[in-house]
């Protein structure tokens, strides 16, 4: 019905009586859902058949989405009964439709456009004593960010164990408002950075054209993502390193192949790198089992699990992040972790010493995008500084 000049109310607008007092007014209503809308106009003083003509109308031009509407009324009411003058209904991200009472009594209708506006937020703060989490909600980092935070550094810190108390960290996040200055949809990170006593990393989210997913680059344009994560579980102490030890359970000395992260059963636990399952499922004194093979021809293996997630099978593809199974105490283990070992030329290595590549870099025509917008991020940071 947008495309008609004009919307015919459902019957002639009644006169005042000469007495009434007449006066304009304006009503701001929240409704849940479209449905709603008749329901509300009503009481307003529309009569009966323009309220349900205008919902009607209304839900044609916004469609049957879930979601609160806004409505903002101009009205012309004299005693109980009134006219409407126009009505704005919009969505959160600003569409929607307005309505306006011309001189003939007709109502036209004007599609309205989203009207969004985008600003970059930046939040500064340093580690405390408790968690990076903590941290990052002190400094008013929005909470459902954080874990995002966190991944984009996990290949350059292990967040238990080489951040302390004191290092600092800025998070920049975009987010989209409506013409009423409210927040429409999920924020979204622009740029992340930490510096600790031994590093610095500052990161910015960028997506090459032709790809779905965004990536996290330094400053130069060299992707973050390296053959395999620095560990492969967040939030874990390591229980016993690589090397030689007594074995807890045998009693004498053995090499220990890999590193034990301990945390608590049902712990995830993820795919240090994009791999094809070799094994996946009981496996003696190792419990459940998985072992990789990465595209790079190292192999990474995961023991003790509690258990293996579904679609984790032996010929399968996983993806560098992803969940493959949880921390357990399965097999010869005298309590809940991950025994973690990488395979370089089939011998294991030390997991925490080995080098994990540089990340690739952008070039030509992608390289001077992505420049141009962490030179833009850059200077919104220094302008709210």
């Amino acid at each position: 019905m947008l495309n008609r000049p004009a919307v015919p109310h459902s019957g002639p607008v009644v006169a005042p009586a000469p007495s009434a007092q007449r006066f304009t007014s304006r009503r701001t209503l929240t409704l849940a859902d479209v449905g709603d809308i008749a329901s509300q106009l009503e009481p307003s003083g529309l009569s009966r058949g323009e309220a349900q003509e205008v919902g009607q109308e209304i839900a044609r031009a916004l469609g049957p989405a879930p979601g609160e509407i806004r409505l903002i009324l101009d009205l012309e009411s004299y005693g109980e009964a009134a006219k409407l003058i126009t009505l704005e209904a919009t969505r959160s991200d600003g569409t929607g439709l307005m309505l306006h009472r011309e001189g003939n009594g007709t109502l036209t209708a004007k599609p309205l456009t989203g009207a969004l506006t985008r600003r970059l937020t930046v939040v500064r703060g340093e580690i405390d004593s408790n968690s990076f989490y903590t941290s990052a909600v002190t400094a008013g980092v929005t909470d459902s960010l954080i874990g995002e935070v966190a991944n984009a550094f996990s290949y350059d810190f292990d967040m238990q164990r080489e951040v302390a108390p004191g290092d600092v960290f800025e998070v920049a996040f975009e987010q989209a408002y409506n013409r009423a200055n409210e927040a429409v949809g999920v924020p979204r990170l622009a740029y992340v950075s930490l510096r600790t006593a031994t590093l610095s990393r500052n990161l910015y989210r960028f997506t090459p054209p032709g790809q779905r997913e965004a990536g996290w680059f330094d400053g130069n344009g060299a992707s973050v993502v390296r053959a395999l994560m620095r560990t492969p579980v967040d939030s874990a102490r390591i229980s016993s390193q690589f090397g030689m030890r007594t074995h807890p359970i045998l009693g004498y000395q053995k090499l220990h192949r890999g590193t034990d992260f301990a945390a608590p059963t049902g712990t995830p636990v993820f795919a240090s790198g994009n791999a094809t399952v070799e094994f996946a499922g009981p496996k003696g004194p190792n419990g459940n089992f998985i072992r990789l093979h990465h595209d790079n021809g190292w192999e990474t293996l995961y023991l003790h699990l509690n258990r293996i997630l579904p679609g984790v099978t032996p010929g399968g593809r996983v993806a560098q992040g992803q969940q493959i199974g949880e921390i357990g105490t399965t097999g010869r283990s005298t309590g809940p972790h991950l025994h973690y070992e990488v395979h370089i030329d089939g011998e294991p290595v030390d997991p925490l010493k080995i080098d994990v590549g540089t990340g690739q870099s952008l070039t030509g025509a992608v390289l001077a995008a992505f420049l141009k917008q962490r030179d833009a991020i850059d200077t919104q940071r220094a302008a709210r500084q």
